[in-house]
């Protein structure tokens, strides 16, 4: 059984969670951070493990001591320290349960938000006077393109397409 054993049954047992056991650490100045936490709890084989020092289990258990019994000038009761941390997790339990109220029946007339038109950034309607009348085109002129599907010569077949190697004649190096 190595540090890391140890430390993850320590936890456990006491119901710990990694922002106790870093204020623990800090209880004996032992500066320490969450991540840092994680990459001891982590499995062996993981990329990020991290092996417990002696030094960290040693400040551990110091500032665990620190926790449960106090100092000399204000002790404390250990069994006292344990129960608050049961009834911490309780209230947490508690708060994070959201209570399920059922939704108010959607009603026409009370809808909030009304759908308006956008204002300024398009151009606005044509009212009914001033809308321009349409114009077919009649005729096609010739500088504009062609239909599609057809080419400039007005047949629907297209150039047959020559190989680029064809185009080059190729000598042997005699005249």
């Amino acid at each position: 059984m190595n540090n890391n054993d140890i430390f993850k049954k320590l936890r456990v047992a006491l119901q710990l969670r990694d922002d106790q056991i870093v204020e623990i650490l800090n209880l004996v100045d032992f500066k320490m951070s969450k991540g840092e936490l994680g990459d001891i709890f982590r499995a062996e084989d993981h990329a990020n493990f991290m092996e417990c020092g002696d030094q960290v289990l040693r400040n551990f258990l110091n500032g665990l001591i620190i926790h449960l019994r106090g100092t000399k000038e204000n002790p404390k009761n250990p069994r006292d320290v344990i129960k608050s941390h049961k009834d911490y997790e309780t209230q947490t339990e508690r708060t994070d349960k959201t209570i399920y109220e059922p939704k108010k029946p959607y009603n026409k007339t009370d809808s909030k938000t009304q759908f308006k038109p956008r204002t300024g950034d398009k151009k606005p309607f044509a009212k009914d006077g001033d809308k321009k009348e349409f114009k077919p085109k009649t005729g096609e002129s010739s500088d504009k393109k062609p239909a599609f599907g057809k080419n400039k010569f007005g047949n629907d077949k297209k150039p047959a397409k020559q190989n680029p190697v064809e185009k080059f004649k190729f000598k042997d190096g005699k005249k």
